[in-house]
Order: structure tokens, then C-alpha cells, then sequence
């Protein structure tokens, strides 16, 4: 099997389950730009410390799931799976744990943060502003899918990678929840 299948030569797509789309259209929009923010925490994940390397590859794990979900078709969602292939309020409570952590051990910035004081949090910063794009993508998407819960995962996600990327600034270690 080759990489190319010369299918999308036409300017369409094959989704998830079956199916083809214009890859202008907006699931590809938006399963694209998260995508690019796999891409972008990779940057941030090949640079972090063993400990924020990990809590990184969690979330890329995740991203999969969303990605999935934006890349089925709506008449073929019933095929999609709970936390494989779709995202389930466990991945949010997860997200909203680690903000909790990360807030009640470095607190919330007092003040206006300009990225790139530590190079992996400035990676971190980048995936972020794609993660949001993901999340303003993926509301034009899922317009007519209000159950859904792509886009509150997207919002948790980035402002998970806000405190994220300030907590490694003060050196704070996610496993331990400590400045070291």
C-alpha cells in the first residue's frame, strides 16, 4: 500500500467510517487545525522534561479522540465510540483536574503573560492559540451537533495549556505538583 491513493486529487476527502467531503469544508477545517496542534505539542514534547513530555502526550492522545469525532460524518456518529472515537465528559474532568492543580499550586498570573520566557512553555503557547482555532473551527462545524462535546473539551483544553505553559515558567513539575 502506497501513501498516496491519488483519491483526493479532486479536492475531496475521505472521513472517518466512510464518506468524502470537500477538504475545504468545515470538518476538515477542523479536524485539520487540531491537527496542527498534535503537530504543535509535539514541538513542546520533544523539548519538555520527562514529567511535562508525558502530561503532553496525554493530551495528543486526546486530540486523536477529537480529531475522530470531527472527521465522522453526522449521519454516522452512532459508530462512534465513547473515549476512542468521541469525546466523553471523563476527558473534560481530566482537563479541569489538572487545571485545578496546576491553579492551586502556581496560581493564576497577575499579570499580562507575553509567551516565550521558557522555551518549552512557549511551544506550549503555540499549540494553545491552534488549540483555540480548533475550538472556533470546530463550533462552525458542529453547528447542528448540540450533543457534542468537542468544543467545551477544546475550551478546557487551552485554557488547560495556558496554565500549563505558565507553571513550567516557574518550573512546576505536573506528577508532583510542586515548584522545584
Amino acid at each position: 500500500m502506497r501513501i498516496y491513493t491519488r483519491r483526493g486529487d479532486d479536492g475531496t476527502t475521505g472521513l472517518f467510517h466512510g464518506g468524502r467531503v470537500g477538504k475545504d469544508s468545515t470538518g476538515p477545517e477542523a479536524y485539520g487545525t487540531v491537527d496542527e496542534a498534535v503537530s504543535a505539542l509535539g514541538v513542546a514534547r520533544a523539548q519538555a522534561e520527562p514529567e511535562v513530555a508525558e502530561a503532553v502526550l496525554d493530551v495528543q492522545r486526546d486530540l486523536f479522540v477529537v480529531a475522530a469525532e470531527l472527521a465522522t460524518d453526522p449521519g454516522r456518529r452512532d459508530l462512534l465510540e465513547t473515549g476512542i472515537s468521541r469525546v466523553d465528559s471523563t476527558m473534560i474532568d481530566r482537563v479541569e483536574e489538572r487545571i485545578d492543580l496546576i491553579d492551586s499550586d502556581v496560581g493564576m498570573p497577575t499579570e499580562f503573560i507575553v509567551p516565550g520566557g521558557e522555551s518549552t512553555a512557549a511551544a506550549i503557547d503555540v499549540a494553545r492559540t491552534v488549540v483555540r482555532r480548533a475550538e472556533r473551527r470546530s463550533v462552525t462545524h458542529l453547528v447542528d451537533e448540540p450533543d457534542s462535546l468537542v468544543v467545551p473539551y477544546l475550551n478546557r483544553l487551552a485554557d488547560y495549556l495556558y496554565m500549563l505553559a505558565r507553571a513550567i515558567e516557574r518550573e512546576w513539575t505536573p506528577t508532583r505538583g510542586e515548584t522545584k
